[in-house]
């Protein structure tokens, strides 16, 4: 029996599926992700430096295999695309230290 992965490999044919199941919305993102991903203010190497670290945070292993891809291949460095990941996991790990006064701040109503 085949075991199941959480995440299949990517295959063209989920594209395919979604493309004609969906074209409108298929031509939406394409277009939308074209347009994000475009030289602007931030030129494209910093943008697939932020997306790498926002998969991290997002935990999407497409995007960060296919971000990591994109980054390579604007100039981006394999220090710099770890640096981008350590900011990821500061951030992740920023969230939960500052939820905490979440918890504090419930025990200390409980205790009045």
């Amino acid at each position: 029996m085949k075991q199941q992965q959480m995440y299949p490999d990517y295959k063209r044919a989920y594209y395919d599926f979604k493309k004609e199941h969906s074209p409108e919305q298929m031509e939406a993102w394409i277009n939308f992700n074209t347009q994000v991903f475009k030289e602007g203010a931030i030129p494209e190497k910093e943008k697939q430096l932020i997306a790498i670290a926002v998969a991290h945070v997002t935990q999407c292993p497409y995007c960060i295999r296919s971000h990591t891809q994109l980054a390579l291949y604007k100039g981006a460095s394999k220090r710099e695309i770890m640096e981008a990941i350590w900011v990821a996991t500061e951030m992740k790990a920023g969230a939960a230290y500052a939820h905490a006064n979440i918890a504090i701040d419930e025990i200390e109503s409980q205790q009045e």
